[in-house]
């Protein structure tokens, strides 16, 4: 019930950017990984729960993803601090992105095409406009995405302090793996 209800709301998201509804596409199963590879340490973790719906018509998207989702940290202290010190994950609860692919793509045929997704990304409560280079192949009617982008923690006001700066790095790698099938 829960992911339903957060279906509607980026539908309403795409709704109130003025667009039309027409062939929406839902997310039906994700991956999402970050990485920070700093100079005495390295973190990872992952989260399946990412949530989005894309107007092929329209050709715009809304993306969101519990932050406390993310889970396979090197020991519960770092999943703890990710939530509590970095993220502030009870006061910022999702990170969001949404906007438009910039490239005319044919949603009705299948093929593989490097697009520019447009959007406010919005992390920490802090929006940042982004392009991000992605994958999207269409196969069998699903779309399937893959994109691989940075995140540089002072662009979203994420601090670190001086006592862990060489635990933690400035710019964090995230993989995103997504299949959409039509909403109907």
């Amino acid at each position: 019930m829960k992911s339903v209800s957060l279906i509607y709301i980026l539908v309403f998201i795409l709704l109130t950017q003025g667009v039309a509804l027409g062939q929406i596409y839902k997310s039906t199963e994700a991956n999402v990984y970050f990485k920070s590879d700093a100079p005495l340490e390295i973190i990872e973790a992952k989260s399946q729960n990412l949530q989005g719906v894309i107007d092929a018509n329209k050709r715009t998207f809304a993306f969101s993803i519990p932050i406390s989702s993310f889970l396979g940290f090197n020991n519960p202290l770092q999943q703890v601090h990710f939530n509590e010190n970095y993220l502030e994950s009870d006061k910022f609860k999702n990170a969001t992105f949404t906007g438009k692919i910039i490239e005319k793509i044919d949603f009705s045929k299948d093929g593989k095409y490097t697009v520019r997704a447009k959007g406010k990304l919005l992390i920490h409560g802090v929006s940042q406009e982004r392009i991000i280079k992605s994958v999207l192949e269409i196969k069998n009617g699903k779309i399937l995405i893959s994109s691989s982008f940075t995140v540089l923690l002072d662009e979203h006001k994420i601090r670190v302090p001086k006592i862990v700066y060489q635990k933690i790095a400035k710019e964090i790698l995230v993989n995103v793996d997504a299949v959409f099938e039509e909403l109907k």
